[in-house]
């Protein structure tokens, strides 16, 4: 099903529809401030691999880890390095990833990680509705591997089609640049991905940054 959330009334039914598939296991696509994503409940692990088979995708190239607040970080890492958290209050919701290393315990499997994760809160209004109900979910860009990352649920329902329950469709991203990335786990901070976010404004909060390749 696709719901077109820019009608208030279909919002409110595709949220719904979004969370219930969510905690059943299923898939959903939705949006956010950079692409489209495809995502399922990081701790259902058939879950997150019918998603890494939708997209084609294999468990070497494990999902990032949307979360609906700031707060959900601090219950999946171990230690959170300050660098960490100075660029988590300065851009967050927004177009920063973050690679951490995470809490031990956790019962996930997210694909082959070496006990990392890679951390965004999105800034987009419904996959923010989303993940406060739904908790942490592992997502993926909305399209299959080695296509054009999906710029409307419309264009992702095209290249997913059944694989996906519930499409959540809010027009065409603003902004379809993927997020930039940060690998907090090393002594030093390191860009990993160049993206939204430009090197220079990293810099401002964290002037030791290393840009990627560096």
């Amino acid at each position: 099903m696709l719901y077109d959330c820019r009608s208030l009334a279909e919002r409110d039914r595709g949220i719904a529809a979004a969370i219930e598939a969510v905690k059943n296991g299923e898939l959903i696509v939705l949006p956010t401030d950079t692409v489209y994503g495809v995502g399922a409940d990081a701790f259902t692990p058939y879950a997150v691999t019918a998603m890494l088979n939708a997209k084609g995708r294999g468990r070497n190239v494990p999902s990032p880890v949307l979360v609906g607040s700031r707060h959900t970080l601090d219950g999946l890492v171990f230690t959170l390095p300050q660098a960490a958290r100075d660029l988590v209050a300065a851009f967050w919701p927004g177009a920063l990833t973050i690679i951490v290393e995470h809490s031990p315990s956790l019962q996930w499997d997210l694909g082959d990680t070496s006990g990392t994760v890679a951390v965004r809160m999105p800034l987009h209004p419904v996959a923010l509705e989303v993940l406060r109900e739904t908790g942490p979910m592992a997502v993926s860009s909305a399209n299959k591997h080695g296509q054009p990352a999906a710029v409307t649920a419309e264009e992702a329902r095209d290249q997913l089609g059944y694989a996906v329950r519930a499409y959540l469709e809010a027009g065409p991203c603003p902004d379809p640049v993927p997020s930039t990335i940060v690998d907090l786990t090393g002594s030093v901070p390191r860009v990993v991905r160049e993206g939204a976010i430009p090197l220079e404004k990293l810099r401002d909060v964290v002037p030791d940054l290393q840009a990627q390749g560096g």
